[in-house]
C-alpha cells in the first residue's frame, strides 16, 4: 500500500481548524457536567477531573487560536512564518497541566486528611462515564488528524486529553468504589493517581514543544528520504549540510547539492529545480534552500557553522 502524499498547508490548516473546534467544544460540555455533579455529589476525584476539565479549556481555546497564527504567510517581520506558534500553544498546555496536578494533589490530601461523605454517587458515575465516552471519542479524532499533519499543537492537546482518557478512569473507579463501598479514601486515592498521570502527561508535551522550538531535527526516516529524492537524478553527485527543522505546519531544509562543475549555471538551475520539485510531492510544506557546489571545485564554506566535513548526513 503506497503511503498518501502529505497534506498541504491549506489541508493541513482545514483539519487543525476543524479538530481544534471540536476539541474546544467537548471540554466545554465536560466543564458544565462535571461542575453541577460535583457541586451534588462533594466527590472529591469529581472536583479534580472538573478542575482539569477547565484547564482543558483554557488550553484548548489557546490551541484554536495558535492553529490559525501559525499558518498566516510569512510577513516582513516573519519570514520564517508563524509555524511556531502551534509548539508555543503546546508549552502553555504542558504549564496548565502542571497547575491542575498541583490543585489536584492537593484537594486530594486534603481530602484523605478530613475525608468527607461522598454524596449523589450515581450521578457521579454516569458523568464520569458520559465523559470517559467524549474524551474518548476526540482522542480517535485527533489521532486521524495528527497522522495527517503531524502538528504538534494538536499533538500537545491529544497527549492532553490521552492523559484526561486514563484519569476519568481512575476517578470513575474511585468514584464507584467510595459510593457502594462507603469509603471515601478510595476516591481521595483516585485523585492522587489522576495527579500523577496529569503529571507524566505535562512532561510529554513539553519534551515535544520544546523541541520544535529548539529546532530538533526532522526524524532520521524524513531525512533519508530527502536525500534520496535529491539525489534519484543522477546529475546530483551528493547532498551534504543538510539541515531540517519543523514550524508548526512547515518544513524548513537546506542543504548543499554536489554537482559535476562542468554543468552550466543554467544546466545546473535546471537540476535543483527538478529535485525540489521532487521533495515537494513528498514534504508540500517544505521551505526548501538549496547551494548547488562544483564537486571537487568547491572551498569549504565558512560562518557560524562552517562544514567539517563532507559527508551525506
Amino acid at each position: 500500500m503506497s503511503t498518501p502524499p502529505a497534506p498541504t498547508v491549506q489541508e493541513t490548516a482545514a483539519l487543525t481548524r476543524r479538530i481544534t473546534l471540536l476539541s474546544v467544544a467537548t471540554a466545554a460540555v465536560l466543564v458544565t457536567l462535571k461542575a453541577v455533579v460535583w457541586t451534588m455529589s462533594g466527590s472529591v476525584a469529581l472536583l479534580a477531573s472538573a478542575a482539569d476539565s477547565a484547564l482543558d479549556l483554557v488550553a484548548s481555546l489557546a490551541t484554536f487560536f495558535a492553529v490559525r497564527y501559525a499558518v498566516v504567510p510569512p510577513d516582513a517581520e516573519h519570514r520564517f512564518g508563524h509555524g511556531k506558534a502551534e509548539a508555543f500553544a503546546s508549552l502553555l498546555q504542558a504549564g496548565l497541566v502542571f497547575a491542575s496536578a498541583a490543585l489536584i494533589g492537593r484537594e486530594a490530601v486534603a481530602n484523605l486528611i478530613d475525608p468527607r461523605p461522598l454524596q449523589q454517587g450515581g450521578w457521579a458515575i454516569a458523568v464520569m462515564l458520559a465523559s470517559t465516552v467524549l474524551t474518548l471519542g476526540l482522542v480517535a479524532a485527533q489521532t486521524r488528524v495528527l497522522r495527517r499533519t503531524g502538528s504538534v499543537a494538536v499533538s500537545g492537546d491529544r497527549a492532553h486529553y490521552l492523559s484526561d482518557l486514563g484519569s476519568n478512569l481512575v476517578a470513575l473507579i474511585g468514584i464507584a468504589a467510595s459510593a457502594w463501598l462507603g469509603a471515601s479514601g478510595f476516591d481521595a486515592a483516585a485523585a492522587l493517581i489522576v495527579a500523577a498521570l496529569l503529571l507524566w502527561g505535562a512532561i510529554g508535551i513539553f519534551r515535544e514543544a520544546s523541541g520544535q522550538l529548539l529546532d530538533r531535527e526532522l526524524s532520521p526516516e524524513a531525512r533519508r528520504q530527502i536525500i534520496e529524492l535529491i539525489t534519484r537524478d543522477p546529475l546530483v553527485i551528493g547532498v551534504h549540510q543538510l539541515r531540517t527543522r519543523a514550524s508548526g505546519p512547515y518544513v524548513h531544509m537546506q542543504m548543499h547539492v554536489d554537482l559535476d562543475p562542468q554543468l552550466s549555471l543554467e544546466a545546473a538551475h535546471e537540476v535543483l529545480v527538478a529535485a525540489e520539485k521532487r521533495v515537494l510531492e513528498a514534504f508540500p510544506s517544505a521551505d526548501i534552500i538549496m547551494h548547488a557546489d562544483p564537486r571537487g571545485k568547491a572551498e569549504p564554506h565558512g560562518g557560524a557553522f562552517a562544514e567539517t566535513a563532507r559527508t551525506n548526513a
